[in-house]
Parts: C-alpha cells; sequence; structure tokens
C-alpha cells in the first residue's frame, strides 16, 4: 500500500479490500527491520496500535464509520499529549503524567481511531533545526549513503523518518521555525505549517506560544489535503490548475549561500511550472533582514522557553543539550523591553510584507538552502550553529511574518538528498495554499514518482 494515497487506503478499508490489520503489520515490519539504523521513535507503540486496527477493521465491517483517519497508523512528535504514553519532549527523563492528556488536534485523531504508531523523536523542546539529540541519539537520514549518516532535519526530526520508514503513513509535528517542513524537505516528503492560532496548542509541551503551530506531514501533497479535511471535519478542497496561477518567486535573501545543485533543482522545477502555464515573478519580500536579525538574537522563541522552563523545569536547565542550553541561557541578556519591542516589530513587519502578495496568490522559495549536514561535522559547535541557522532561515521568514506554507519535493542534491520548494500563502489561506499544491504536485510529480524509494 506504499505507493497508494490515503484517500486510496481509506477507501480500501471501506470496500474490504484493505484491513488496518494488514497496513499495521506492515508498519510493524518496516519498524523492525530499520530503526536500529533510522532512529525515529522515542516510543513505538506498535502492539497497541495492532490490537486497535483490529477493533477498526471489526467496526468497519459492521457500518461504523467513525471518519476518514480511521484505521490509518499516524506516527506523533513526542511534544503531543497521547493517553498511555510518556511524553519526554526530546529531555532525558519522562515529563510528569498530567502531560500525556490529549489537546483537540489529537483528540480529532484520536476520535476517528487513527492509529499512534508511536513517538517520534524531537530535539529537546523542539529548539533547533537540525534533528541532533544527545540523549536519545539523532534519527538518520533515510536518504544517507552507507556509513555517511545525515541529518533528519528537526525538529519534528523522528517524523520525516517515519513516513520515509514506512512505519506510518502520515505524522503530527510541529513548527516554530521550520519544523516540519525541514524534515519533510530533507527526508522527501510534504509538510503544512498552518496559520498560528489556526488549530489549538492545548496538549502540546511548548517552545514559543507566539509562534508555535501543529504541522502535518505526509508523503504528498495530495495526502495532506486529505488529512486537513479530516481534521478540520470540511470537504476537500480541489486542485488547482498550475496553469492559471500567479505566482512570486523571492528574490531576495532566500536564494544567499545556496547549494549549486538545490539552485539547479528549484530552478528546473520552477521553469516546469512555467511551462505549464504558470506565471512567474520575481517579488522582494520587504523587512526578511529586520526579522531574521531578531531571530538570529534568539526572537521570541528563547525567552519564552526560558519562561516556560523556569516556572515548570528549573531542575532541567542544567541538563539540556548543550546546543539549546546555550540558546536559553541567551535569553537571561534579553529585558522585557526587549521581547515587547520584539513582539511590535514582527507583527508590523507582518502587515508591511503582506504588500509581497499584492498580484501573486503565491510566494515560492527553496525550502532549505543546504544539504542535509553530515552528523560527524555537527559535533563542532561552530559547524553546528552555522548549518542549523542556514537550515531554518528560509522556513523561519513565515512563522516570523505570520504566513502559512507547504514544502513538496522537487529532486536529489548532488549527496542524493532530497529538496524541496517551500509555497507560502498570506494567514488563513491554508485552502488556498493546498489547492495551489495539488496543482504544483500534479505538474512536478508526487514524491514516490519523483525520487523514488530512500535506500535506507
Amino acid at each position: 500500500m506504499r505507493q497508494a494515497s490515503l484517500e486510496q487506503i481509506a477507501d480500501g478499508l471501506r470496500e474490504g479490500t484493505v484491513t488496518s490489520a494488514a497496513l499495521m503489520a506492515e508498519a510493524g515490519a518496516r519498524h523492525a527491520a530499520t530503526e536500529d539504523r533510522l532512529n525515529a521513535y522515542r516510543t513505538w507503540a506498535g502492539d497497541r496500535a495492532a490490537s486497535q486496527a483490529e477493533a477498526a477493521d471489526t467496526l468497519l465491517r459492521t457500518g461504523i464509520d467513525l471518519g476518514p483517519m480511521m484505521g490509518l497508523p499516524v506516527s506523533v512528535k513526542d511534544l503531543y499529549g497521547v493517553p498511555g504514553l510518556p511524553v519526554f519532549a526530546g529531555t532525558d527523563t519522562e515529563l510528569p503524567k498530567e502531560w500525556r492528556r490529549a489537546g483537540p488536534l489529537l483528540r480529532r485523531v484520536l476520535d476517528q481511531l487513527g492509529l499512534v504508531t508511536g513517538k517520534t523523536h524531537t530535539v529537546e523542546f523542539a529548539f533547533g533545526g537540525l534533528g541532533t539529540n544527545p540523549h536519545w541519539g539523532a534519527p538518520v537520514n533515510p536518504w544517507s549513503a552507507p556509513g555517511a549518516p545525515r541529518a533528519a532535519g528537526g525538529s519534528s526530526s523522528g517524523a520525516g523518518v517515519s513516513l520515509a520508514q514506512g512505519s506510518a503513513l502520515a505524522a503530527l509535528g510541529t513548527d516554530t521555525a521550520g519544523s516540519v517542513r525541514i524534515p519533510a524537505s530533507f527526508t522527501g516528503q510534504t509538510a503544512l505549517k498552518t496559520t498560528h492560532g489556526r488549530w489549538s496548542l492545548e496538549g502540546i509541551v511548548p517552545l514559543s506560544p507566539s509562534m508555535d503551530t501543529p504541522g502535518l506531514l505526509a508523503r504528498s501533497v495530495e495526502d495532506l489535503a486529505f488529512l486537513f479535511a479530516a481534521i478540520e471535519k470540511r470537504d476537500r478542497v480541489a486542485a488547482r490548475d498550475a496553469g492559471g496561477l500567479r505566482i512570486g518567486i523571492i528574490e531576495n535573501l532566500v536564494w544567499e549561500g545556496i547549494d549549486p545543485a538545490i539552485a539547479e533543482t528549484t530552478q528546473a522545477a520552477l521553469a516546469r511550472l512555467e511551462a505549464a502555464g504558470a506565471r512567474l515573478v520575481e517579488v522582494e519580500v520587504p523587512h526578511l533582514d529586520r526579522v531574521l536579525d531578531i531571530f538570529k538574537r534568539g526572537g521570541l522563541g528563547a525567552p519564552e522557553l526560558r519562561g516556560f522552563l523556569d516556572g515548570n523545569f528549573p531542575d532541567r536547565i542544567a541538563r539540556l543539550d548543550p546546543a539549546v542550553r546555550m540558546r536559553v541561557d541567551q535569553a537571561d541578556e534579553i529585558t522585557a523591553s526587549d521581547y515587547l519591542q520584539r513582539r511590535a516589530v514582527l507583527a508590523e513587519c507582518g502587515r508591511s510584507a503582506l504588500r509581497a502578495f499584492d498580484g501573486v496568490e503565491l510566494l515560492v522559495s527553496p525550502t532549505i538552502p543546504i544539504t542535509a549536514p553530515l552528523m560527524a561535522d555537527l559535533e563542532d559547535p561552530d559547524t553546528y550553529r552555522h548549518a542549523n541557522m542556514m537550515a531554518l532561515r528560509n522556513t523561519a521568514i513565515v512563522n516570523l511574518l505570520g504566513w502559512c506554507a507547504l514544502t513538496l519535493p522537487t529532486g536529489l542534491d548532488g549527496n542524493g538528498i532530497p529538496t524541496g520548494l517551500q509555497i507560502i500563502a498570506p494567514p488563513h489561506e491554508e485552502e488556498r495554499l493546498l489547492a495551489a499544491g495539488l496543482g504544483v504536485e500534479a505538474v512536478l510529480g508526487a514524491a514516490r514518482d519523483l525520487l523514488g524509494p530512500p535506500p535506507l
């Protein structure tokens, strides 16, 4: 079933040509075969999910349908509360049991009897873009060459790996500066970053409540649209013909320092869209330097995470991942006045930057301008800091300005690592974004056709 869309699988479950038990058996087999190498999960819940799969099959056979996600294997980032499963949030010890309570978003999945395959690894408190974690080890990018493991992207690091692994057909993550789009791009998947406030953050361990957004990872934009409709209990959006799209190519900042092979795959994808009839124009987005300067100085994430830790887990600060601890400690230098000024500047820039959409429906950029770094290279702190900022740069813009975005694959770079195109829409325009993404995917091809299977 790995070649089938979620809609096709869901139809098969209802027609009796597919069983949820078989889906979970395949997911479990793929997990068992590769988890020692890939390290996608902090907590694997395959036995529990298999029992629930049998219940889903029984209910469907008797005509009881709880929703589109019924019987589908879904991995969940280890920031979400899932009843009966521990929450570590990437830390060295489990959080108190009250963090296991499901919030509204996860409850939408559980109420439809979606099957939680387990809790996927995350950067500690989600504060990083590469996927590293010294407490539990970093998930390994399935596209790595043998003997040369590369980063899977973060902070939803295990989420993208779980999809490439085949242990899940969809994944829940969070995105504060790119944390669903980066791992999706690095592992050849798709991801949707929703507008801040569209979906509740209740039941999710916070990094930065002002910037955090729940997000989805899937194997195709078609699957993203299926999941979005299932969660929002609405009809699926219809694809837009790419030939009718007016697309603005961001020209300032997002191409700086880009790997030539990534620039080539991105430009080739844009050329195919133009050949299909899309109208492409170059656009300059105001204030990118200004908002990224705030981001580089800790943004809102550093002070907000520091406040959360001081109020809830002060004893854990000394035990943090050094790469996280460094930025948490920087928050001590940010005064209350600094923090309020940052919020005001970001809000002002977000309003002003909306004029970049004048005359176009969407903006695009390379999702990540660099290849997935070698894990061995990230042991050097200076290399880590540079690579982390470069991985986050293009995606963070969307969060800082308050927009929504998705990523989809465009090809492979010179190291055999997937590359991505980021498609961006104004706030609360997820329907427009998904409709356009479906049209773009129809031209470029879904990941399974464009990239082929990862070497694992």
